[in-house]
């Protein structure tokens, strides 16, 4: 377990790598966490409390709850140690991180009445740690592919998930992964992965600079160089690191060191020995591989601390992992976490993809169905399409209408008398009756 100011790894279970942290900023960042309310419980609302771990700077108890009676862990810090602040960033990153199956869960915190200290409740896990599963396998056979090919997948889709909410674990290393037993016979069966410790986490909603912080052994080199605006993908080189210690039982970076936290010089050499183990593996980068390099504030006496022998610019690393140690697609995982460049190493989301891990895409996929919440089902919606009311047309009716034709009147007739100085005949004349006009215009 890890801390910040500072402070080494808190030795959990034997570990002993250095891990090397300046928070002097990052400290004034955390209260950025501290916007999400959090109930603090009290210590003594737990009993049977067993230590299941200790460190320079803290310990970790096995303990049950009064009421409920669930066994959770609970993380006491040293009164040397103890900061608010820190807890309470580390528990807004478990917040974000919750409900990721490969991260232990997050439980709340408590006050101990004694010390006035806060301290973390977290979920159980009864697994040892990656390290100590190294310790128990060295002297046996190694670790079958599929089986460092399923761990793989688990802690790359863990880092996926937390890079997705902008979280950056920073101390990714054996000691703070927990692995259970297998649930089947055999090299290849399932077994429980999860991480740890989230105390040297840092948001990417922070702006830089960033501190160095981690694990030298498991510490991108970039990081190294004290480039002070990495991002997430410092997490993917330590995932490359661990993968090579699942392949090997030994860690591929692993130069002994004596450490003095309180001297920046020691500390700096360190970062320059820590360097000089990875060139010897990876080469030097070249101008061409990491344009980038020689701007770098250490890269200049990084180069001047480097023998002859080291700076070809040629990898090994094909020949510490050969074709019957790992395959080719199982190699260009390994080679793709484990490039200096930054700006060309893999992220989690993109070594998920490779060819290596697609015989648990399905299973993966099945699973993801499987826990997903249970919706009703909507069917289709039918769609009846309705005209619009037209009302049909009837023929026209057509009324014929005659004209009105008055009623005839009696024809007059108009008798005009003889008269006797003409002698002429009688004449009659008859006067049709007025009829109306009927034309149509």
């Amino acid at each position: 377990m890890a801390v910040l100011l500072k402070r080494p790894a808190a030795v959990l279970n034997g570990d002993h790598a250095t891990a090397t942290a300046t928070a002097t900023q990052e400290s004034a960042k955390a209260t950025r966490c501290k916007r999400s309310r959090v109930t603090v419980g009290s210590t003594d609302d737990y009993v049977d409390s067993t230590c299941i771990g200790a460190g320079g700077f803290g310990a970790v108890f096995r303990a049950r709850h009064r009421v409920t009676g669930k066994i959770v862990a609970i993380k006491h810090l040293n009164s040397e140690g103890a900061n608010a602040g820190e807890l309470l960033r580390e528990a807004r990153f478990l917040q974000l991180c919750s409900g990721n199956p490969y991260v232990v869960g997050f439980e709340g915190l408590a006050r101990d009445p004694r010390t006035g200290n806060l301290c973390f409740v977290m979920e159980y896990v009864e697994a040892p740690s990656l390290n100590d599963f190294f310790w128990d396998t060295r002297h046996g056979p190694r670790l079958p592919e599929p089986t460092v090919r399923a761990f793989m997948w688990k802690l790359l889709t863990r880092a996926k998930m937390m890079h997705e909410r902008h979280v950056v674990h920073r101390d990714i290393k054996p000691a703070n992964i927990l692995v259970g037993a297998a649930e089947q016979e055999g090299g290849g069966g399932d077994r429980l992965l999860k991480m740890c410790d989230l105390g040297l986490a840092i948001s990417m909603t922070d702006a830089p600079p960033y501190n160095q912080a981690g694990t030298l052994n498991y510490m991108a080199p970039e990081m190294l160089l004290q480039k002070t605006d990495y991002d997430a993908i410092v997490d993917t080189w330590s995932l490359g690191c661990v993968m090579a210690e699942l392949v090997t039982g030994e860690a591929l970076f692993d130069d002994e060191q004596e450490e003095d936290e309180d001297d920046d010089d020691e500390r700096e050499s360190e970062s320059l020995t820590q360097l000089r183990s990875i060139f010897s593996v990876l080469g030097v980068p070249s101008e061409k591989s990491w344009p980038e390099f020689t701007s770098l504030p250490l890269a200049g006496e990084a180069l001047r601390a480097l023998p002859a022998m080291v700076r070809p610019h040629q990898s090994k690393l094909r020949e510490m992992f050969p074709e019957e140690t790992l395959s080719a697609d199982g190699f260009k995982v390994l080679e793709g976490l484990l490039t200096c460049n930054p700006a060309r190493r893999l992220t989690a989301a993109a070594a998920l993809k490779l060819p290596w891990f697609a015989p648990l895409r399905p299973a993966a996929a099945a699973a993801a169905k499987i826990n997903a919440p249970a919706f009703p089902t909507k069917k289709p919606q039918k769609i009846k399409i309705i005209p619009p009311a037209t009302p049909q047309k009837k023929p026209p009716t057509i009324k014929i209408i005659p004209p009105v034709i008055p009623e005839k009147k009696p024809t007059r007739i108009k008798i005009i008398p003889f008269l006797p100085a003409e002698k002429k005949l009688l004449r009659i004349k008859i006067i049709p009756p007025e009829m109306p006009d009927t034309r149509i215009y």
